[in-house]
């Protein structure tokens, strides 16, 4: 399959069932993927902590659960269900190999495949098009359904593997893939234009981050909402105005003054979102981790023509926008701290207690050139 030397087993961080950090287990003797039949197998370079990595493992996607994703972080929820701990309310099996995020290099390649594309850098687009089943809102997760990024070889569809032609280092490139098109998909959800202002919460986190950056590249004006020791590093990223998480909305903000609303975190202050609303304006979430109940008064929606998105799925055109602005250096990585595999538990605990502005990676193994 390829000139290059493939171990036949690896190193990874496997998940062995939903709940507290004791399901992550680091290994060494883990079976190197072989890839099928329109699959390349991938050297990994890079992977990265999310939000999604933390929600799978604790089973918080359970309807079970109605706390904050902070609740059960480190323990997990006694009162998820395992079959519908998974994003997508099915059961998942394991152990599984989590880790949306990929950067690396193409070793081989399965049938049906281009050999050309041996050598490759190469990021995975983490939100894919379900292979059985081609209808626009059904997908799968890379370290979810499928294994992902966690271990030092890993195997994807060719046609979810994207060639990256970059100075970044792969740490870098690989805090690009689920944060920044999950921002970028809840853009293009809500139709963001130039010259709109735009509320972004959880501003200071890997999504809230890179849709900081986003917005401003469309020209948007950027309000976030985030801690306020993170009020620097926020600025930097090209915030217009910054907004003490807790602090109530509409002491600093005009009613029905902002265009769209990009929200991760839901939780008791959501009806506040609809109030700083505009007429028409539209709200789209990708997140609740302060809490996923919510009030809704539903007169506030109808009577000022409001438009909810939720944004989880993303067409292809999403990533393949994201490849481009990385390229012409349109947007940058922000990485907080770099960690190594065998210290993926660490690596979350550290995610949870939210002190980092931005991206945490794990890195796993060398560019092969």
């Amino acid at each position: 399959m390829s000139h290059i030397h493939i171990p036949k087993t690896m190193a990874g961080v496997v998940l062995t069932g939903h709940g507290g950090l004791d399901k992550l287990e680091y290994r060494e003797n883990l079976e190197v993927p072989q890839p099928l039949a329109g699959e390349v197998l991938i050297h990994v370079g890079a992977s990265a902590i999310n939000n999604t990595d933390i929600n799978t493992r604790t089973g918080w996607y359970s309807k079970g659960v109605t706390t904050g994703t902070d609740q059960g972080a480190a323990a997990g929820f006694e009162t998820a269900n395992d079959e519908d701990g998974g994003w997508s309310g099915t059961p998942l099996s394991f152990p599984r190999i989590q880790g949306a995020d990929v950067c690396g290099n193409i070793v081989a390649v399965g049938e049906g495949v281009d050999p050309g594309r041996i050598g490759e850098r190469v990021l995975v687009r983490p939100m894919q098009q379900a292979p059985d089943n081609p209808s626009s809102y059904n997908l799968i997760t890379f370290g979810s359904e499928i294994n992902g990024g966690y271990a030092e070889y890993a195997v994807a569809r060719s046609s979810e593997v994207f060639s990256i032609n970059s100075t970044l280092s792969d740490a870098e490139l690989a805090s690009f893939p689920c944060a920044y098109s999950t921002a970028e998909g809840m853009l293009d959800r809500a139709h963001l234009g130039v010259g709109e202002r735009i509320l972004i919460t959880g501003a200071s986190g890997g999504v809230g981050s890179a849709a900081i950056q986003l917005a401003k590249r469309r020209g948007a004006e950027v309000i976030a909402v985030c801690g306020e020791s993170k009020f620097d590093e926020v600025r930097q990223l090209g915030a217009d105005q910054v907004i003490a998480r807790g602090q109530p909305l509409l002491e600093v903000l005009e009613k029905d003054s902002v265009h769209i609303v990009a929200d991760l975190v839901a939780g008791p202050q959501w009806p506040e979102l609809l109030e700083v609303l505009s007429r028409g304006g539209r709200y789209v979430a990708s997140g609740a981790i302060a809490g996923p109940i919510v009030e809704l008064d539903v007169r506030t929606l109808y009577l000022k023509d409001l438009s909810f998105y939720g944004s989880t799925w993303q067409p292809k055109r999403v990533f393949e926008n994201l490849i481009g602005y990385i390229e012409r250096n349109e947007i940058g990585p922000v990485v907080a701290k770099t960690y190594a595999l065998r210290d993926v538990v660490q690596a979350q605990e550290d995610f949870m207690g939210k002190r980092f502005s931005g991206k945490l990676t794990i890195a796993i193994g060398s560019q092969i050139h």
